[in-house]
This record gives C-alpha cells, structure tokens and sequence, in this order.
C-alpha cells in the first residue's frame, strides 16, 4: 500500500513517504476571516478533510494544523468601513467559518492557531533572518531580500528579472521592488505591537511560516491550500521558512477553486455563494457530496443544475441503504475494511471521482440482490457502501448526520402517510379497472417529484430528480 499525491513543487505525482513512519503531520492555510465563507472557501477544508480521514483509514497518526488568519489589509479595511473593531469582525467571521466546517461534517483539526496569538514567535524567525542576511528593516517595516534565496520561485515556476511582486500601501523602503513585506510599520489607528524595528503589524505570508515551525517543527509532510495561494503565499513562506533552516514541508498540495460562469469565486466579484444560506435550501450532507466527490484538483462550476444531479445521485445511493435497512430489520455495521478497487482509487492521488464509481457499482449489485431477495448479499453490499462513504464523511448513519437523519424520517413519514391515501385512490382505480384516473394519479404524482414503483407487495414510491 503507498499513497501516491500530486506534488504541485515536483510538478508530478510522487509515492508518499511519511518524514516520521506511521505519522503524517499537514498544514493547511485555512480562513482569512475578514467575511463569512462562501462554498469556495469551505471546498479547500472539506478536500483536504478527505484526505486526512483517508491516511487515517490507512492507519496514520494524524497531525492537522489550520490556521486563521485574524488579521490583514482587508480585515483592517472592513473595520474602517464598518467603524467596529477588527476583532469584532475577525471572531465573527471565524466562528461562521467553523460552523461552516461543521455543518459539512469536516472533522475538527488538532489545532487551529490564529496569526494574532504568534506575534512572538514572528519576532524571532525576522530576527534570524535578518542576522543570516535575508531580511532587512526600513522605516519600521521588515523586508525579505528574495535575491538572498536562489531558490525564491521555484514552486510556482516563474523568472525573477519577470516578477511584480504584489505590495501594499506603505510599503516604503524597500532595496528591490520585489522583496515582500515581513512586517508592517504601525499606522494611526491600525492595531499593532512592539517589536525591535518599532510598532507595526505582521504580513499575511511571515504568519504561515512562523505558526507552522511552531506546531509541526522545522520540517514536516504536507502542505495545503487553494490554487491561488501558489503565488505569492505559499512561495513566501517556503522563502522565509527555509532561509531560516527549515526544511519546511516535504510535498505541496493545492486544491482547484469553484467556479462562477467560469471566474474563481470570490467576495471581490461579488459572485459568493455564501455556506449559510445554502444550507437552508440544500441538505448540509448533499452540498458535501457535490463539493467533496469531484477531484480535488478540477475546477467545479457552480449550478443549481449540477447540485440537483448530485442530490439526485446520493438519493439513489441512500434509497439504496433506506431498503436494505428495511429487508434486514436493522442497519448493518460497516465493513472492516473497504473493496480493494476504492482503496485503490483513494490512493491514487485522492481519486474520489473513481472511488465514487465502486460506491455505485456496489449500490447496483446490492440492488440486484434486493430484486432477487438475497438478503445476505444485500446486506454484504450495504455494509461494504457505509465503509466507504465512512472514509469521504458521507455515511448518512453517522452521528454527525444524525439530526438530519432524524428531520428527515420525520419528514418521510408525514409525507409517506399523505402518498399512501393517494395511493390508495390508485389502488381503488385499478381494481374497478378504471385505468386513466389510476394513470393520471401516478402521473401527478411524477410531476410532484416521486417515482412511483409497482412491487408484488403493492405499490412503493422515491423521491426523483427535482
């Protein structure tokens, strides 16, 4: 068994092998909190939330770190515009982001440092870089030379004498418009702290590098993160980080963003769909299906259309599950361990996509057993569907769905008593052989969404595609 990732820094998909055996330690570049979440942000976290589940199911000890960054440019500007504290704003956001997590069944990481907490741990990696010759003060701020790293680019593959470093208002001093800013000089009515350069606050990539030596040392397996933070973030922290003496992470993995008419979704385009209100209108566990099965490393165009497929996909997949409950008389544990195709899709490089292909193959072959009332062989298939849907945080029977489990048995079973009299004029329609009322009545139920099916045991219905 190797787990095998794409490693955006090799460019390729490389065997993983663990810095510490039985161990993986991860970092992932979580929420700026300067709003609340659309389902582009909480995308990254329930990808990389798989992937995690998946080297536990491989009998990894895991390590998962997710930062917050509770404090930068747009923050401070939100502030402005909203005349309340920074603060304020970055723990509302923050708490908004960590419901999002929840409501998608994101397993909660093992620690989740904010930027704000670290300042003096930012202090001492400027202070060592700036004695190794890699950083410099100027009027209060704190550069890195990035002429002073050889290896400054190469993540994101680009020529330095090309670079436009991106740089923020105040950004004085600087010996090359390239060097990117540390730490920022303190400006009226902007928080701050004290350092040895003067009072100021710190820049978004120093955050990064200075949390993750904290909690995941000098060197560790795995970071993560969106697409877009290649550059500049993530080929700012490598600078910082190794220019220090870390060896810093082993393998860089990115997630593909989701997509608005094929602009990447952002509050800047004013094209955000925010978590909270989806969540009112779609199942929390179907929004997960629809954001967590797609690779992680393709771009998902937002539609309506395409979120009632996947609705319509899991229904399937629960109607599934919902029957053998019924033929067995119980739910059916998982099994101990998933097929060995899925296994080995997952460690592909993460391929859900393939993975899902056995979760329905082995839904088809349980409902063939159910048609030819073979009850052990349903039963097999059923607990094989649960132990994978385990591993991508989908088992509807998990406790963590199980309030919306709850909702919707009650649910099922006020409509299921409202069918069954309809139905019931069916029945009565077919048996004086009046079979246009009985064909009208499946035929307005069909219309209202239900697939009516005629079973020796008289007639059933489903929920079909909206």
């Amino acid at each position: 068994m190797t787990i095998r990732l794409y490693d955006t820094s090799a460019r390729q998909i490389r065997d993983f092998a663990p810095l510490t055996p039985g161990c993986v330690s991860i970092y992932l570049c979580g929420a700026t909190v300067q709003s609340a979440p659309h389902i582009g942000h909480i995308r990254s976290g329930l990808n990389f939330d798989i992937l995690r589940r998946w080297f536990a199911y491989r009998g990894y000890d895991v390590t998962f770190i997710r930062n917050v960054t509770d404090i930068d440019d747009k923050i401070i500007k939100k502030s402005a515009e909203q005349d309340r504290p920074w603060w304020s704003i970055g723990y509302e956001n923050e708490r908004a982001f960590n419901d999002g997590y929840d409501a998608l069944g994101c397993l909660p990481p093992t620690y989740e440092p904010r930027a704000t907490g670290h300042v003096p741990e930012m202090i001492e990696m400027m202070r060592g870089l700036i004695e190794r010759g890699h950083a410099y003060e100027a009027d209060g701020n704190v550069y890195f030379d990035v002429r002073s790293f050889p290896e400054y680019l190469e993540l994101s593959n680009q020529d330095l004498d090309e670079l436009r470093q991106p740089s923020g208002e105040g950004e004085t001093g600087k010996r090359d418009p390239r060097d990117f800013a540390m730490w920022k000089a303190a400006k009226p009515g902007e928080p701050n702290w004290e350092t040895p350069w003067g009072r100021g606050r710190p820049g978004w990539h120093l955050e990064c590098s200075a949390m993750a030596h904290k909690y995941l040392g000098s060197a560790f397996d795995i970071h993560g993160g969106g697409l877009d933070l290649v550059f500049p973030h993530h080929e700012n922290e490598i600078a910082q980080a190794k220019a220090y003496g870390d060896d810093f992470a082993t393998y860089w993995v990115h997630n593909a963003w989701v997509t608005m008419a094929g602009e990447k979704m952002s509050k800047s385009l004013g094209n955000s769909v925010l978590v909270s209100e989806m969540v009112k209108h779609w199942r929390p566990i179907v929004l997960r299906y629809y954001l967590g099965t797609p690779h992680y490393r393709s771009m998902i165009e937002y539609s309506e259309e395409a979120l009632r497929e996947a609705e319509s996909a899991f229904a399937r997949i629960e109607g599934f599950m919902q029957r053998v409950a019924e033929k067995a008389g119980e739910t059916p544990a998982p099994a101990a361990e998933v097929p060995p195709a899925f296994a080995e899709a997952m460690d592909d490089d993460l391929g859900v996509p393939q993975a899902l292909a056995v979760i329905h193959t082995t839904v088809r072959q349980g409902n063939s057993a159910l048609a030819a009332d073979d009850k052990e062989a349903a039963v097999a298939r059923l607990a094989e569907v649960r132990a994978m849907l385990g591993v991508l945080g989908l088992d509807p029977y998990d406790p963590h769905w199980a309030g919306e489990a709850d909702r919707g048995e009650d649910l099922h079973g006020a409509v299921d008593t409202l069918v069954r009299l309809v139905l019931d004029q069916r029945e009565a329609a077919r048996s004086r052989k009046d079979w246009a009322t009985a064909d009208a009545i499946r035929d307005q139920l069909q219309q209202s969404g239900l697939v009516i099916e005629d079973s020796p045991t008289g007639p059933r219905w489903t929920l079909g595609p909206r």
